[in-house]
């Protein structure tokens, strides 16, 4: 009975482990519907960097790739390390706040992170 409770436990560690793990960028540009309407969670370097009024677009990058993502909070600086959660969205419109700022004419076609939350490591 010991080594089936330490099995479940084990077992139990190791799924908690994985699910806090991050998925590479490349998975989530590969397969977006895969991961359409569901909690994402990528970390990588931010690439670029553009905020106004407290929402911001930034680009994420990982050794597998890059994707944008869109915040009501702002966006962490160029050079960060961050670890990001969010919802890809497809076509994404980021509205006047492209009009604002110079971002690069292909992210309202693009695919992108909503950002739910962020942390800079």
């Amino acid at each position: 009975m010991a080594r089936v409770t330490r099995l479940v436990l084990t077992l139990s560690f190791a799924a908690l482990a994985l699910s806090a793990c991050a998925t590479s960028i490349r998975d989530v540009r590969t397969d977006p519907s895969k991961y359409r309407n569901r909690d994402v969670t990528v970390s990588g370097r931010v690439s670029e960097s553009f905020s106004l009024i407290n929402r911001g677009v930034y680009r994420v990058s990982d050794k597998s790739g890059d994707i944008w993502v869109v915040s009501d909070n702002g966006a962490p600086r160029k050079g960060a390390h961050v670890k990001v959660k969010g919802t890809t969205r497809t076509g994404f419109d980021i509205g006047s706040l492209g009009e604002r700022i110079r971002i690069p004419g292909g992210l309202n076609n693009s695919l992108v992170l909503i950002e739910s939350s962020h942390a800079v490591r």
